[in-house]
């Protein structure tokens, strides 16, 4: 999806001057609390993470206060909490899936804001109204708070920074299917098969947003929880194939990204993600959504040279180093899938479709693309070397959704193990049955081909239902965006807890992957 910075603008956006909502906190809890605040700030904006540990009693709800010195400061996006601001006077209060605190325990809470003036740090810290200074009650009161409700995350579209997996979340559903682990998979002509007994497979899923963009923005390495409970429900709608976007820069632990979130300790989340996935019988796609390099041209999504959007080709500096690494953690696992690129855009920068077909495939010097470019088919080399003998996905051109050339184009592969990626929402181009007769046919005569993302921004399901139509009588794989708990109104969104439930729009692909 190569709009994200779009959604996550829209989601969290509150106003300055809302009133503050929250519950009321738990009664006869001694309350003491430390926050740590850090921020990085440029001019006219701020990106703020809150450390609240709890020093008292166990909390059964909380709500946090705090003033900003400057009158030009504001909460402009929050997440992890509900936030509002009035006046100087900022509050953030607990989502239903962070709202239990338990004594010694501690959350972590985040906003983007904006400035002007001066941005110095805020001051007066209060959780539930008594001053977070750093001391302990003297003494805790004999009756205990109420018991906490099991924390399932809110509806509401938080960005929860989780560095690690935590334990179950939310109660594992009853009705999980049991299964064995994931098989191995490679590809024999025109399908991916089970690489032990050749029966054809199916990559039938969802895509699991967060890693691309929450390490970047130093707000965690996962949005929500990725435990085994948080895969059990993925496992009652039949998800048998889940699409894991990374960040470029995290993985390599590159210096603009904290330590925590970056290097070794993003690739050993990743992995474990990864692990738990294959155990419980679902097949990992890993992809390379977000990269370095400086791109303002046309249809650019952000001037950052950081890995903060989506690039129109992978970078040749850091992007063959990626997915040296990711080859050598995953090779000899042929459950796992590589996908080398999320969403190619470079016929935009070099003007046309045969120069944009042969930077996708070449790299180099594109024209257009100020950074030197990694082609697929250097990535494919890279991948390989390693002895990696995964199957490979390849997007193509117009955020993969134009496949017209891939054949044409096709990188060489030793292990002859590729597969044709596609992209469509119902605001692409080609969204017709009869684009997808004339251009994705042929390609899917010829190699496996794989629906990485579909979606619509309608908060509802009849575009995908024509999409899926399609893809079930050719028995071809997609996977559905997002296992995210957005509000589908401002985009694709699936789900509304991580328990499962679907959105309006996510209805549709349940009922599918359930009758598949």
């Amino acid at each position: 999806m190569r709009r994200r910075g779009a959604i996550l603008a829209a989601l969290g956006l509150i106003a300055a001057g809302g009133l503050a909502l929250g519950n009321t906190p738990a009664a006869q809890a001694a309350v003491a609390c430390k926050v740590t605040y850090t921020a990085s700030q440029w001019q006219g904006g701020m990106s703020a993470n809150l450390s609240i540990q709890n020093l008292g009693d166990a909390l059964s709800d909380w709500t946090l206060t705090f003033t900003f010195p400057d009158s030009g400061q504001k909460v402009t996006q929050g997440w992890s909490a509900t936030w509002s601001q009035s006046g100087s006077a900022v509050t953030a209060t607990a989502m239903d899936w962070n709202r239990s605190l338990p004594a010694g325990g501690s959350t972590s809470i985040g906003f983007n804001g904006s400035w002007s003036g001066s941005n110095p740090a805020p001051t007066g810290f209060t959780l539930n109204g008594v001053a977070c200074d750093g001391s302990t009650p003297s003494q805790s009161p004999s009756a205990s708070p109420s018991p906490s409700r099991s924390p399932s995350p809110s509806p509401s579209p938080s960005r929860s920074p989780s560095p690690s997996p935590s334990p179950s979340t939310s109660p594992s559903p009853s009705t999980s299917p049991s299964t064995g682990a994931a098989p191995k998979l490679k590809v024999s002509g025109n399908k991916i098969v089970n690489a032990v007994t050749g029966t054809p497979y199916r990559l039938l899923g969802v895509n699991r947003s967060g890693g691309e963009f929450m390490c970047v923005q130093g707000r965690g390495i996962w949005d929500g929880p990725v435990d085994n409970a948080a895969i059990d429900a993925m496992r009652t709608w039949n998800v048998r194939a889940v699409r894991v976007p990374l960040n470029e820069e995290c993985w390599l632990g590159l210096s603009n990204i904290q330590s925590s979130y970056g290097g070794a300790a993003y690739q050993s989340e990743v992995k474990a993600y990864v692990d738990r996935l294959v155990a419980k019988g679902i097949t990992p796609i890993v992809e390379m959504h977000w990269n370095y390099g400086q791109y303002t041209g046309n249809s650019s999504g952000c001037s950052d040279v950081h890995a903060s959007c989506q690039k129109p080709m992978p970078d040749a500096q850091y992007a063959p180093q990626f997915w040296t690494g990711v080859a050598n953690a995953f090779k000899g696992r042929d459950e796992v899938v590589f996908d080398l690129f999320n969403e190619p855009y470079p016929e935009r920068a070099t003007g046309g479709a045969a120069s944009g077909w042969a930077c996708w495939r070449d790299g180099g010097t594109c024209s257009g693309i100020p950074y030197q470019v990694a082609g697929f088919q250097s990535l494919v080399n890279a991948v390989r070397a390693t002895g990696a003998t995964n199957i490979i996905m390849l997007g193509g051109l117009a955020y993969s959704n134009d496949l017209s050339q891939w054949l044409q184009y096709k990188p060489t592969d030793s292990r002859n193990n590729l597969a044709a990626a596609w992209h469509v929402y119902n605001f692409n181009s080609c969204v017709s049955a009869s684009c997808w007769d004339g251009q994705l046919a042929p390609v899917a005569a010829q190699v496996p081909l794989v629906a990485g993302e579909i979606g619509e921004n309608t908060c509802s399901h009849g575009f995908i239902d024509q999409v899926m139509n399609w893809f079930d009588a050719k028995g071809l794989s997609y996977l559905g965006w997002t296992w995210n708990t957005w509000d589908c109104s401002t985009g694709p969104s699936l789900i509304s807890d991580y328990n499962g439930t679907p959105t309006a729009f996510g209805a549709g692909l349940r009922a599918r992957l359930l009758s598949s």
